[in-house]
């Protein structure tokens, strides 16, 4: 991440003894609830080609007992992962467990988490705000951050992460430009060396729910992710995946090998996001509803940043009730003024070889986005201060279904401020209807239109 700054560390982990017992992780029993098997997962039915470190067998298990009654246990956790770091399980086998400090866990080697119950985040917004880990990048926070190497956790379909999110939810609504008013990500993985999360719903996140940060090889697969208002607030920028890294120059130092697959996301905002210093993603046999699409970017936002974003597929999606099935989104050429509090563009760098294959859509307004204008109300003006940010050797093929009524009959919108910086883009085999049974067209500017096999329209500014 961009300049890390953690507020509240957890020095009180030395005054819980969870039970460590030194045998193998699965099977163990206790207080008559057993210990999973961790899975052993491949990507499926794609791959990026590069290989995954092996994660050695666990040796030791350190169970961790709920302390109930709304009581916090972020200390016996950070305590249990001291314990049974290098070499260990967390067994969280009770029914709930209640977090009410920041967890700081980027220290572990060889770590599993079993997590069979629901581990829930208190709603004390006063608190938070006080107590999170903050990041430069896009003013994000969280409650917790896990890293190190070989790091898996697990859920058997059982394992819930719970943001309780509602209360969260309501106060954005009043305080949306106060920018002191931080909500917590659900989780971030910030440095991960090789990875797995599996079989665990996250839920009602306050704001992103994962965050894959200056990490490589991870997987994650059978994931659920829910985020939905019970009030008459929506539940806001709640992103399933976000890839990210702040060293754009070394390809060790980017998030890198990434597999996110066969998972079902529920949320309301981008399905996955593939921003800066992302290469070698690879996304599969997702089910999205109520989403932004699968997007790369946002992009390009941080003056003079470099963001990178290569060799990426995304294969076999169903995308229902969404803004955008596929998406790239870049900043300006120029630093301007974006909303209220917050400012973008001028940044640098490249979208290079990106496939999206394969995607039904279902009351979807875009099939297909492409915008080198992203945070600016204003496009005239934008397009007049062209994008310095590159994006080449783009892909969209195998796209059916039907758009959404909100532009009928337009069902996309292909528009570059540029044709120096945006250039070989690809559309073909793109079937998607408009509800009214007019022709679709797709609003395209500064395209090479004889690479595109759809109906185009020129974009009037």
């Amino acid at each position: 991440m961009v300049s890390l700054k953690v507020i509240s560390i957890l020095s009180a982990f030395f005054t819980a003894f969870p039970l460590a017992a030194s045998a193998p992780a699965e099977g163990r029993t206790h207080n008559g609830k057993t210990t999973a098997a961790r899975p052993n997962l491949s990507p499926y039915p794609l791959t990026t080609g590069k290989k995954f470190p092996t994660s050695p067998r666990r040796t030791k298990t350190c169970f961790i007992d709920a302390l109930g009654s709304g009581r916090d246990d972020g200390p016996q956790i950070l305590a249990a992962a001291h314990k049974c770091n290098n070499g260990g399980t967390l067994a969280f086998l009770d029914d709930l467990y209640t977090i009410g400090t920041p967890l700081d866990l980027t220290f572990l080697k060889h770590v599993d988490f079993d997590i069979q119950g629901t581990i829930r985040f208190t709603d004390d917004i006063d608190f938070w705000i006080r107590n999170q880990f903050e990041y430069y990048y896009q003013n994000i926070s969280s409650f917790w951050q896990i890293g190190g190497t070989d790091v898996n956790l697990f859920g058997s379909g059982k394992g819930v992460i719970d943001g309780n999110g509602q209360k969260w939810y309501d106060a954005f609504d009043t305080n949306k430009l106060n920018t002191t008013f931080r909500r917590p990500l659900l989780l971030v993985f910030d440095g991960i060396k090789g990875g797995q999360m599996s079989g665990i719903t996250m839920r009602n996140s306050p704001n992103w729910n994962t965050l894959i940060a200056n990490s490589s090889d991870m997987i994650f697969h059978d994931m659920h992710v829910e985020a939905k208002s019970t009030s008459n607030i929506q539940a806001k920028n709640t992103d399933g995946w976000d890839t990210y890294a702040n060293k754009p120059m070394k390809t060790l130092d980017r998030s890198d090998n990434i597999i996110i697959q066969n998972s079902v996301i529920n949320n309301g905002d981008d399905c996955v996001s593939l921003r800066g210093n992302s290469t070698n993603i690879l996304i599969q046999s997702l089910a999205c509803n109520g989403s932004h699409g699968i997007s790369v970017g946002s992009l390009g936002q941080y003056y003079q940043n470099q963001d990178i974003v290569e060799n990426v597929y995304v294969f076999n999606i169903t995308m229902t009730n969404a803004s955008d099935g596929a998406r790239i989104k870049a900043w300006p050429g120029v630093f301007g003024e974006a909303m209220p509090g917050w400012v973008g563009g001028g940044g640098t760098g490249y979208v290079n070889n990106v496939t999206y294959d394969t995607m039904l859509l279902n009351n979807v307004d875009y099939a297909i986005e492409i915008t080198q204008c992203y945070g600016q109300k204003n496009l005239t003006a934008c397009n007049e201060r062209p994008s310095t940010l590159e994006i080449k050797n783009v892909y969209f093929h195998g796209f059916y279904g039907v758009a959404s009524k909100k532009y009928d009959p337009q069902v996309g919108s292909m528009i570059c401020s540029s044709p120096e910086v945006c250039h070989d883009i690809h559309a073909y085999n793109i079937n998607v209807l408009a509800p009214s049974g007019k022709a679709p067209y797709y609003t395209c500017f500064n395209m090479d239109e004889s690479l595109l096999g759809v109906k185009c329209q020129p974009w009037k500014g």
